[in-house]
């Protein structure tokens, strides 16, 4: 696990603590080592809910299948990246949505249940994992509660903006990137592809946005971070 520590530094559970104890919080929680290929899945829908993810290297995918069949995607990461630590935490007994490697991927899967119960070791990091899963899931509320204004958004237009928006205003520039690509991003708005590209090059003919692939500048907006 040395190899992983700089991803392991970056995931928000181990924040605030050195690597000695960082190592140590992995094999009290009982740290599965997992290597996918691209296109693998990590964790399936209807699989229980026992385990949350670290990525360490690679990037991973979080989505959901609707009822008519469409893909809805919940989100992306890279590693540092954690996933699945809201059902693990609820222990649902039935996952709801299905993490996929996009990219060869190494991931650490760790078993939820034993953060709240001290170890026999009396290791002295379960306080603090407490209190850093806690802050990820607050954090993870308010992820959900921006999503849901994106996609308040009557037309494709207003639920572009209102992304790229918040990503402006959490960067504090007017240059964004977006951790999908265009068929992630159409799907993590809930919206045909073809019409998306469609409203990108109307915003772009009008001057409200210069897109680059994965890059989007705003030139109608002030930032509240600066340039």
């Amino acid at each position: 696990m040395q190899a992983y520590l700089g991803a392991l530094r970056r995931a928000a559970l181990f924040r605030g603590m050195e690597d000695e104890q960082i190592l140590a919080a992995v094999d009290c929680l009982g740290g599965q080592l997992r290597r996918y290929q691209k296109g693998a899945a990590v964790l399936r829908a209807g699989e229980p809910a026992t385990h949350l993810g670290v990525v360490l290297t690679g990037q991973v995918q979080v989505s959901r299948a609707r009822a008519d069949g469409q893909r809805v995607v919940m989100g992306s990461m890279g590693p540092g990246g954690l996933f699945a630590e809201s059902y693990a935490c609820a222990r649902a007994e039935s996952l709801p949505v299905t993490v996929t490697a996009e990219a060869e991927a190494a991931v650490l899967l760790l078993d939820c249940r034993r953060i709240s119960s001290p170890c026999s070791a009396a290791c002295g990091c379960h306080a603090r994992l407490i209190a850093n899963l806690l802050a990820v899931l607050a954090e993870k509320n308010l992820h959900l509660a921006g999503k849901l204004n994106h996609l308040s958004g009557r037309t494709i237009r207003e639920r572009l903006l209102a992304y790229l928006e918040e990503l402006s205003d959490r960067t504090g520039r007017r240059t964004v990137t977006v951790p999908f690509d265009r068929q992630a991003l159409a799907d993590y708005l809930c919206v045909d592809r073809s019409a998306l590209s469609r409203t990108i090059g109307a915003l772009q003919r009008e001057g409200v946005l210069t897109a680059d692939r994965a890059r989007f500048t705003l030139h109608n907006i002030s930032p509240s971070g600066g340039a």
